[in-house]
């Protein structure tokens, strides 16, 4: 019986999402004999004992621990793979780092998970968890009484210590080990805790809801439905993995002493995977530069254009053009003019709003092109390129040089300007003009980025939308001749060493244009990256026109679903105007995926109907995000204690899909409307890996199932609004729902 209730628990607890993919194949037994929570040996191998048991928050972290030291003491028993060790630390003090190492994640993922109101007091090592998973490394005596604690929790490694420290107080934290400490402190920590560094604040996960500002979190999040690719989406369990296997490698680095290389190391390999998902076939004659977001990246690409060195160029004021900036990121206007865009920088600078950077020259002007009317309509492509062509040609013509954004695409799907307006206004202005894509949204195709970077203008991107990779990890591609100029004896603007290191950025510019910065890399922004990448890769091995047929089948799904409800009012979006680029069995050109609208914006009717009610108008941004906010959260508290069944489930039910966007419609007159959005995102085509086992046709059935239900859901939240209003249920991780289990042949246990 104790076996059965000790196997029932741990697989219950091993069956996280997040746990599974941290154990990765590593062989976990039970011993019912143990007298600690857990043994971790060198090879691999966790052995569980009775006194890991206990609330399931309680359990994970007691696994969580096991997991991270075995890890780390298998990395103690060899040597480093690309140097030697420093002479500071002998080899029988690395299992005291290692265990020092991994009490510091474990605390930190205590820190992650949302108490239960009923959960039992911590576990027994509550006395060291606050010490590890503080800022400030704890003094040589608090470590001593957390290796007192953890040292035990060591199998063969810790015997193998005792025995080459005969005649030492193996209870004292060398000074060694304390130096090695400390150079990885930061560096430390799960995964999920380190994503939530290197942004600003809206990363940061909420201890009581498991969620970020944007409402999804570091961690899988597979029972939730999640469509929200063009504002932000929870990882999967590949992402999840993809970063996973990144903080591992940085760990074990930083348990052998060579941290700052495998940080470097890391941004290399980051800025290769990019160029080589875009076929750069050549990242020296192109650029890779790694920004925390999107709006960093707009620093970069107006820094690039006043770079000093090429031709007259820095002599000129810059005319920074913006598409429509409403649609596009909050912080974009204050960082086109060269000014902090928040409170805080992705290195953790504090600084002013709206302040200028320095370095950034005061004369720059940011100007707007529309691209709806005064009353909220699309204007029509002509009108967007004549607005752009008068606006251009008047501020080149003050002597000013021109960056001019094209928009691809916005928050509900535009594009513009057109191809025809740009290659104009190049063959008219040269040099006097630079233009710059801004793709964060990624919902392009390769060869296009490809094409873009072909004719010198400068392409915006990021992982964390249509690639659904997580918050903030953005990158500036750059042309060959920009590429060049980073090499020239111009200097980047001296402010950006707040935002970024030489890490981000080419090898040759380090020693050129952004030698003004410091040698400071982004962990977190790494890892997110690396999330994305995972997702990015299995995209790519999608044939070009299943990618299609499958965005096409889904986004038919998606207007039926918005067609045949009475509560919501699909908005109509143009699909982008692009040149056919895929090529069937014949040799002919057909349309891709990416001349698809994949952003289907919608707006909910506002609750109320029957003969003696007004009709139904749409509600407005303020209104239309409550519903953004309940869809992701477990709305059951407010349904009468006679509701079905069904609409209990429906009720749990986890929906997280865009945030709303301004809209006009002709009953709210100067009030815009808030258009909520489902969206095509990478791993919708490529295969939601919870998902597995399920063939394509299936997958895709299951999908548009699960766009009904978020309509569905919708509805109760409208039959049910007062109650909610006042209730205002919060969006969290999970529900209190059971989560189905899903076989994994991945863990031996």
């Amino acid at each position: 019986m104790f076996a059965e209730a000790l196997n029932i628990q741990l697989l219950a607890a091993l069956d996280r999402p997040d746990l599974r993919v941290v154990a990765d194949r590593q062989r976990v037994v039970f011993d019912a004999q143990l007298d600690t929570g857990f043994r971790a040996d060198p090879g691999g191998q966790v052995v569980l004992g009775a006194a890991c048991l206990g609330a399931p928050r309680i359990c994970a972290f007691h696994i969580r621990h096991a997991l991270e030291l075995s890890l780390l003491l298998d990395a103690a028993t060899r040597p480093a793979t690309c140097i030697g060790l420093p002479p500071d630390l002998e080899s029988f003090d690395l299992p005291i780092l290692a265990g020092l190492c991994a009490a510091r994640t474990a605390s930190r993922f205590w820190l992650l998970d949302a108490a239960p109101a009923d959960e039992p007091p911590a576990p027994d090592p509550a006395s060291w968890l606050a010490v590890m998973a503080a800022d400030r490394m704890p003094g040589q005596e608090a470590l001593g009484v957390v290796w007192g604690r953890v040292r035990n929790l060591q199998g063969s490694s810790y015997r193998l210590l005792r025995a080459a420290r005969i005649g030492q107080d193996d209870t004292v934290v060398p000074a060694s080990v304390m130096q090695r400490l400390a150079a990885c402190w930061d560096l430390l920590g799960p995964a999920e805790t380190l994503m939530a560094q290197g942004g600003d604040a809206r990363l940061a996960i909420d201890p009581h809801t498991g969620l970020n500002h944007y409402g999804c979190s570091h961690r899988p999040r597979p029972w939730a439905i999640t469509f929200a690719s063009s504002t932000a989406s929870s990882l999967s369990e590949r992402g999840f993995g993809g970063a996973e296997a990144a903080r591992k490698r940085l760990a074990v680095a930083a348990l052998q002493g060579r941290a700052r290389w495998a940080l470097d190391h890391e941004a290399g390999q980051v800025r290769q995977s990019i160029a080589d998902y875009y076929g750069l076939a050549d990242p020296g004659s192109s650029g890779v530069v790694l920004a925390a977001s999107g709006t960093d990246s707009e620093l970069i690409a107006l820094a690039m254009c006043g770079l000093a060195g090429r031709d007259d160029r820095a002599a000129r004021p810059i005319s920074n053009i913006l598409l429509a900036p409403e649609e596009t990121g909050a912080g974009v206007p204050l960082a086109a003019a060269g000014c902090h865009f928040a409170d805080d920088t992705a290195l953790g600078q504090h600084v002013v709003k709206g302040g200028r950077i320095d370095g950034f020259a005061g004369t720059t002007r940011v100007l707007k092109v529309a691209i709806r009317g005064e009353d909220g309509r699309l204007l029509q492509p002509d009108a967007v390129d004549a607005a752009c062509i008068r606006m251009v040609e008047a501020e080149a013509g003050e002597g000013r040089t021109v960056l001019l954004h094209r928009l691809d695409l916005s928050k509900t799907g535009l594009l513009a300007p057109s191809e025809a307006c740009l290659e104009m206004l190049q063959a008219r202005l040269g040099d006097r003009l630079e233009i710059v894509v801004d793709a964060c949204q990624a919902r392009l195709d390769r060869r296009r980025v490809q094409a873009d970077l072909a004719r010198g203008w400068m392409v915006m991107i990021t992982g964390s939308k249509f690639f659904t990779g997580p918050p903030f990890c953005g990158a500036l591609l750059l042309p060959a001749l920009h590429a060049a100029s980073l090499n020239a004896a111009a200097r980047l603007p001296a402010g950006l060493a707040d935002y970024g290191g030489r890490p981000d950025w080419p090898s040759g510019a380090t020693v050129g244009a952004a030698s003004v910065l410091g040698d400071q890399a982004n962990p977190g922004m790494l890892l997110r990256w690396q999330a994305a990448l995972a997702e990015m890769q299995a995209f790519a091995r999608v044939p070009d026109i299943e990618a299609r047929q499958r965005t096409a089948s889904f986004i038919a799904g998606v207007e039926a679903a918005i067609a045949s409800s009475p509560d919501v009012l699909a908005v109509e979006v143009p699909a982008p105007s692009r040149i056919d680029l895929v090529l069937d069995d014949a040799g002919a050109a057909e349309p891709g995926w990416d001349q698809l609208q994949t952003i289907r914006s919608f707006m909910v009717l506002e609750p109320g109907a029957g003969p003696d009610l007004p009709a139904r108008r749409p509600l407005d941004v303020a209104r239309a995000r409550k519903i953004y906010r309940w869809l992701n959260a477990d709305v059951s508290s407010v349904l009468e204690p006679d509701a079905s069944d069904a609409d209990r489930a429906l009720a749990r039910l986890l929906c997280h899909i865009g945030q709303p966007a301004p809209v006009a419609h002709d009953t709210l007159g100067s009030v815009m409307a808030g258009a909520l959005r489902i969206s095509v995102g990478a791993r919708l085509l490529s295969g939601e890996p919870s998902h597995e086992g399920l063939d394509s046709a299936a997958r895709m059935a299951r999908e548009i199932a699960d766009v009904r239900r978020i309509i569905d859901k919708i509805g109760l939240l409208l039959r049910h609004w007062d109650m909610l209003e006042r209730l205002d249920p919060e969006p969290r991780f999970s529900s209190d729902a059971p989560l189905q289990r899903r076989a994994d042949p991945g863990l031996n246990i």
